[in-house]
């Protein structure tokens, strides 16, 4: 954080980082099952619902979160999970860069062999989106609520 409490690019890199590997981890392993969806079937179904549970834990972890700090920030839907105006430029590119990743290679993946084991790879996507909450909740800059401004600014 730099000395005015905003983020900045570094804020929160080991959660970036986390992304940025599941993002890796899943593309290889998804585009292995796709090609050689025989052999390694398993594969797609065991990392997707890793993927999938992990994702769920940190979007509940940044839920949390963001109620707390809902008592003083004003956190909307759009700046805690996709980052909008609450992080830097840098950290919303990453983190929702590696959601759309995610979700276009489950996509394509899971279009290759439909109605087969390679489906399982549509959960991952998951991941991006807790991840992204967690950086939001944990490091995101929002406004104050409007009511404690008003207390704060009493000519309002």
């Amino acid at each position: 954080m730099k000395a005015g409490g905003e983020p900045t690019d570094a804020t929160g890199a080991g959660i970036i980082r986390a992304s940025d590997v599941a993002t890796a981890l899943f593309s290889v392993a998804a585009l292995a099952s796709a090609l050689f969806l025989e052999q390694l079937k398993l594969l797609a179904v065991v990392v997707s619902l890793v993927l999938f549970t992990l994702g769920c834990a940190a979007f509940l972890w940044a839920y949390a979160i963001a109620v707390g700090r809902s008592r003083t920030d004003a956190i909307g839907i759009g700046g805690l999970f996709f980052l909008q105006g609450s992080a830097p430029r840098s950290v919303q590119v990453r983190l929702i860069g590696a959601l759309l990743i995610q979700t276009v290679v489950a996509v394509a993946t899971a279009a290759v062999h439909p109605f087969t084991s390679q489906a399982f790879v549509i959960l991952a996507p998951m991941v991006g989106l807790g991840t992204a909450g967690l950086w939001g909740a944990r490091h995101g800059r929002f406004a104050p609520r409007a009511e404690d401004q008003a207390v704060r600014d009493p000519g309002r």
